[in-house]
């Protein structure tokens, strides 16, 4: 029947009651496209995609924001908090004791110590000391970041459902334990957009040559949301991002007209099905021909001053190191990159933990610090937010058989140690606590979908509003959980 006096058409100018269901949900703002798309590109659900440097479906802020880009230097495998920011004399002092059943509780134990006759209380062979005006306690693993120690924000009450390094990375990255969800620095693209026209708004950084737990790409995926907001990988050596240099014979030129076509023929099909994939494809086309030239330029470090590159460490100029992402994290972040991911493996000390952790601290120590000063010394570190920290914690007993100068720790879900630094949050505080044998959390813990919520306040989020309808249900990074801490906001 026709519309009654009034009623809206479809997209397009054609009445509903002349198209077939699957035209008019295509068409329509409520359909597959339509409003959402429109919100999402900026722009009319029929036009032209709105260019890079736009803000996302958030228009205003919904609380006042206080960061504008986030650093997130992850420590994959789960770095051991008791023997660098959780101090614990009690372990020292029972050392090889057994575990009382009491501060267990009956927590599940991994297959890797659960068949153990004996879980003995393991003290940490490093030394604590208290630093700067704050006065916290931190290992001797770590003499650089303890010099910054009043910008951090350390938060010693995390907690996790997650057991294993598989679904616990996931779920620190993406809010999920299942694979599949968009990842973090998905979710904030999609809600803000970009502050830079020339480079992805989401990239991805990973230490070369570490072992570990592999790092899979649905940690950086975009999920169900629109391709556009996945992260981009920046690999070591010549060549950061595959397959972006033009073919042999190709110009800059040919190029440009060819992707002006291209882009021509794209958007007559959007204009019949407005489908977001097609979107995202026109974007990811010129986003390439933009990093042709933004990529060579943010990854050169020779424009550097020499004390400055000395600062991250002498690995600083050997790209891939972690010393060298923590520097090219900062170049990135002053051209207005949204979200920089680092990746750091090899923090699994099931055995041999005061070698192995000597050495992860040796190559990530100084850098760290050295990004927290560089941000600060040139004004970034006010909006900037740094994050530190892994996908769970380590037990206070030893995993396997424990020496006079050797032994292991299991995962630990129940506490462990994150830090932050500027982007609005309190310096120089210490937010939660754990019990005397840093087992249990005795004091403000803090979820992981806590984490999240407070992350997304400091950018101005409300976590409950940042939704994207999919499959009938609408999905958040927080799912139906998370509260914002107070208490760590400046």
């Amino acid at each position: 029947m026709p519309p009654s006096p009034g009623q809206p058409l479809c997209t397009g100018g054609d009445p509903w009651y002349l198209l077939s269901r699957r035209e008019c949900l295509n068409r329509f703002a409520l359909g597959l496209g339509g409003i959402a798309l429109a919100r999402l590109l900026g722009q009319r659900a029929a036009g032209a995609p709105a260019p890079t440097g736009t803000r996302g479906v958030l228009p205003q802020p919904q609380v006042a924001p206080k960061a504008k880009r986030i650093i997130y230097l992850f420590q994959s495998g789960g770095p051991s908090q008791l023997d660098l920011f959780d101090y614990k004399p009690l372990l020292n002092q029972r050392h090889g004791e057994q575990l009382p059943d009491a501060v267990r509780g009956g927590q599940r134990l991994t297959g890797m110590s659960g068949n153990q006759s004996s879980i003995p209380i393991a003290g940490s062979p490093f030394k604590f000391r208290q630093h700067g005006q704050s006065g916290t306690w931190v290992s001797e693993l770590l003499p650089h970041t303890a010099t910054v120690v009043d910008d951090l924000c350390l938060v010693r009450s995390m907690y996790t459902e997650s057991i294993n390094h598989g679904p616990g990375v996931t779920f620190m990255q993406t809010g999920s334990q299942i694979p599949g969800r968009p990842s973090f620095g998905s979710w904030l693209d999609y809600g803000l957009g970009s502050e830079n026209e020339n480079l992805p708004s989401f990239v991805v950084l990973i230490t070369k040559d570490k072992k570990g737990q592999p790092l899979m790409s649905h940690l950086w995926g975009a999920g169900f949301l629109p391709a556009k907001h996945q992260g981009v990988r920046f690999r070591s050596g010549g060549d950061p991002v595959l397959y972006l240099g033009n073919p042999a014979g190709v110009s800059p030129e040919n190029r440009r007209l060819a992707l002006d076509r291209l882009r021509e023929l794209h958007e007559h099909q959007f204009a019949g099905t407005p489908d977001a994939e097609i979107s995202a494809r026109i974007a990811n086309y010129e986003m390439a021909f933009k990093m042709q030239t933004s990529v060579p330029e943010v990854t050169d470090l020779r424009d550097e001053p020499a004390h400055v590159v000395d600062a991250y460490g002498p690995d600083a100029r050997t790209p891939g190191t972690y010393a060298a992402n923590c520097l090219l994290a900062r170049r990135l972040a002053e051209r207005g990159v949204r979200f920089i991911q680092l990746y750091h493996q090899d923090w699994d000390h099931h055995g041999g933990l005061p070698g192995g952790i000597r050495r992860e601290c040796r190559q990530t120590d100084q850098a760290t610090a050295a990004l927290v000063t560089d941000l600060k010394r040139r004004g970034l570190l006010d909006d900037t937010l740094v994050v530190w920290g892994g996908e769970f914690g380590r037990t206070n007993y030893c995993q396997g058989l424990m020496t006079a100068g050797n032994f292991g720790r299991d995962h630990h879900p129940r506490c462990f140690t994150v830090w932050m630094a500027g982007g609005g949050v309190k310096a120089g505080h210490v937010h939660g606590e754990t019990d005397e044998y840093g087992y249990n959390v005795t004091r403000d813990p803090v979820h992981v979908h806590d984490l999240h919520a407070t992350l997304l306040h400091l950018f101005g989020i409300d976590h409950e509003q940042l939704t994207y309808k999919f499959q009938g249900r609408r999905y958040r990074l927080t799912d139906v959980h998370g509260h914002l801490v107070k208490e760590v906001l400046a």
